[in-house]
């Protein structure tokens, strides 16, 4: 697989090296002093501007499978997400969000499919470890629509001794894994839910059926 990862900083590099082993990895970034080579040398380093036409096709856009905006910049990145996918037409485009205050922005009319936040993710972490069954959004998928949302099952919680089939979700929510002790399950409809489990839901989940689905991994109050 093409993968085409826009800046060098810390986190494009964390990406570039856990799948380099697999994957033909092009790295691009505009600071020379960013072109540190040595950490990744199985990829293609390439100096230059991302948000210049120029450039991304230079670095092979036009062959890519999956674009990744890593930049810390989020001006860099939408504009990165909005040239490969209308001017290559690359399949998948990942970009990073940096600032909360700009996530609305990041969706397919900046040709973005999936949003990755640090601080949504953070957030998500905190959240999962008061374990008070609150959903926490982790990441969106802006080309079906869809989010992936985790909650933890707190100990009075109703879904607590029920089983997947009879949770009674609200349409457009699914199941997608529970992870209990460290490891993971698959959401099968006889698996019966206890407290401190965390649910992995996929689905299109508006604010009323957040207050649904809370209610359910959420403890009685006192």
């Amino acid at each position: 697989m093409n993968i085409l990862i826009v800046g060098a900083g810390a986190v494009g590099r964390s990406v570039a090296r856990e799948l380099v082993a697999a994957n033909n990895l092009t790295i691009i970034d505009v600071k020379p002093q960013a072109m540190k080579i040595s950490s990744v040398p199985e990829a293609d380093w390439q100096l230059g501007d991302a948000c210049e036409i120029p450039t991304l096709e230079a670095a092979g856009a036009g062959e890519a499978d999956i674009v990744v905006a890593a930049t810390g910049d989020d001006r860099v990145n939408l504009v990165t997400s909005l040239l490969a996918k209308t001017e290559f037409g690359v399949e998948r485009v990942i970009a990073r969000v940096n600032n909360p205050k700009n996530e609305w922005l990041f969706n397919d009319s900046w040709g973005v499919d999936v949003t990755v936040s640090t601080p949504r993710t953070m957030t998500a972490l905190v959240q999962d470890a008061v374990a008070d069954g609150s959903l926490s959004r982790v990441l969106v998928f802006h080309r079906s629509g869809a989010s992936l949302w985790q909650a933890t099952v707190a100990d009075t919680a109703p879904a607590r001794g029920t089983t997947v089939a009879a949770l009674g979700l609200p349409a457009g929510v699914a199941i997608t894994a529970i992870v209990r002790d460290g490891a993971p399950f698959a959401a099968d409809p006889d698996l019966t839910f206890d407290a401190g489990d965390q649910v992995l839901l996929i689905g299109t989940i508006d604010k009323a059926s957040m207050g649904t689905v809370e209610a359910l991994f959420r403890g009685a109050a006192a």
